[in-house]
Formats: structure tokens, sequence, C-alpha cells
């Protein structure tokens, strides 16, 4: 089911006789538009989405509290916070920018170069609250 899915793929040349063996498929995963969604849906899609929120901000403490140990890794963490003004086509498109982006720079699981390391990304945007727009 899952590979049927595109989550994982299977792996021939490590099999052996009925034994299979699997890898995960990098892929992005969308939800689908909100105003699209069921109740029951939406209601799943926004715990999930505090849930996957919730993980990013603890992978981020442990970052921060491990990185005396990571070297000059500790200096390499971009950081950028902003905002832009758009119309919905031109989120699309920067939204769809960024993805290709980051494909740019992704490698499969047996072409990692020595000296390289697994960063993690992630990319949040939203319509600011009414009243709240900043700068």
């Amino acid at each position: 089911m899952l590979a049927e899915h595109g989550f994982v793929e299977d792996l021939p040349e490590r099999a052996h006789g009925r034994e299979r063996w699997w890898r995960h498929v990098p892929h992005d995963l969308r939800l689908g538009a909100r105003s699209s969604q069921d109740s029951e849906t939406r209601a799943v899609a926004e715990e999930l989405l505090e849930q996957w929120l919730a993980a990013d901000v603890d992978l981020f403490r442990r970052f921060q509290a491990s990185r005396d140990q990571l070297g000059e890794w500790s200096d390499a963490m971009p950081f950028s916070r902003g905002s832009i003004v758009v119309d919905l086509d031109e989120l699309k498109s920067f939204f769809d920018e960024y993805l290709a982006l980051l494909r740019r720079y992704s490698r499969d699981p047996g072409d990692v170069p020595a000296g390289t390391r697994h960063v993690l990304t992630r990319f949040l945007a939203f319509p600011a609250p009414a009243g709240e727009e900043m700068p």
C-alpha cells in the first residue's frame, strides 16, 4: 500500500529469495485546499499541522541544546523572518519556487558526498491576521 501511494520503493538489489527491502521515497506532502475539506478532514488536518509544528519546535530545541557539539555546523543555521505582499497566484508561485529550490539540493540516499549533513528545512507562510500586518 505504501509503495502504491509513492511513500516507499522496492530495492530489488537487496532482496534475497522471498525477502523484500524497501526505502523511503522523499516527497512533498500536501493536505489539499482547506475549503474543499469536509469538517472531519479539516479537523484531522488541523491536528496534524499542530503536531508537526510542535515536533518541529521540539527538534529545534534539541538542536539548540546540542549546538556546542556540532563544531562548524553550529554556525551554519540560516534564519530569515520576514513578510511579503503578494496575491494568491504570487503566493502559489513563491511556494512552487521554494519547493524547486529544495529539490535542487536534494540527493538520493546512496549519493551523499563526504562532508554533507542532513539539514531540516521548514517553510511556513500564512496571511497575517487582520490588523497585525508586519513590515
